[in-house]
């Protein structure tokens, strides 16, 4: 009997802590004030480190911006993009703040904050390859993609034979070593890229006119979270702080 009574015990104990890790993570949020963020880290000037060591960048700033007006501390988990939605699949982190954007396919099993930038795609080749004009000018081309990358769908949409890299650095390395003819990414990060190495011996290629949008990524069931989120980006858009982070970063306003 005192067997019996410890199993139950146990299983009731054991159900305590199963229901409260498998809570909503709005919650726990609210009840720990810790927000837990993904970030690559090494996606400038989005998520970076500068030269003293220091996590930085646009969406660091919007995030930690987020973050204060809702009362919440904030702990970085830097992961590369390749493993950035396994790891909030996997709970490791509350949400993604590294220039997501809302495709179709994600939108099956994320939930994604207003915007709070835009940005388009581009195609990036060496200054005297002149054989890509136009996106369709990607076929049979080696293009260097994150294989997660919402850029990448854009290459295989065009039938562009993809060379999996880490990341844009890496994509665009490739190129100026002429191990790839080209890469799909943001038209931001492309050119923080030229303004750091002008005489990389790159240029934009081509440019796509739909301006593509970015938030932060949540799991679906978080609507609580993503609720505080979005009142946070209103307030900071309404009093112009937004915009500031912006022109800090680009000299222009992004968030539009």
């Amino acid at each position: 009997m005192k067997m019996f009574k410890l199993l139950i015990s146990a299983g009731f104990i054991l159900g305590a802590i199963t229901q409260v890790n498998a809570g909503p993570i709005s919650d726990r949020v609210e009840k720990t004030k810790t927000l837990l963020v993904g970030t690559e880290g090494t996606y400038a000037p989005f998520t970076f480190h500068d030269d003293t060591g220091k996590l930085t960048g646009f969406d660091i700033d919007v995030i930690e911006e987020v973050a204060k007006r809702l009362g919440l501390t904030i702990k970085f988990n830097e992961t590369q993009w390749d493993a950035m939605y396994a790891g909030l699949n996997a709970k490791r982190f509350d949400l993604i703040a590294n220039q997501t954007n809302p495709s179709p396919e994600r939108l099956k099993k994320y939930l994604y904050t207003d915007a709070y930038n835009y940005s388009n795609a581009v195609v990036v080749t060496q200054l005297d390859n002149h054989s890509v004009k136009s996106f369709e000018d990607l076929k049979g081309k080696k293009s260097g993609q994150s294989l997660t990358s919402s850029f990448t769908k854009i290459a295989q949409k065009y039938e562009a034979n993809l060379i999996t890299v880490d990341g844009l650095a890496q994509a665009l390395e490739l190129i100026r070593q002429k191990r790839t003819d080209t890469t799909v990414n943001d038209k931001l990060a492309v050119l923080d890229y030229f303004q750091k190495i002008p005489n990389a011996g790159l240029k934009i290629a081509v440019e796509s006119e739909e301006k593509v949008p970015s938030g932060f990524a949540v799991l679906k069931g978080e609507e609580a979270l993503i609720t505080k989120l979005n009142e946070a980006l209103a307030t900071m858009r309404a009093d112009g702080t937004l915009r500031q982070i912006s022109i800090k970063w680009f000299g222009d306003d992004i968030t539009q």
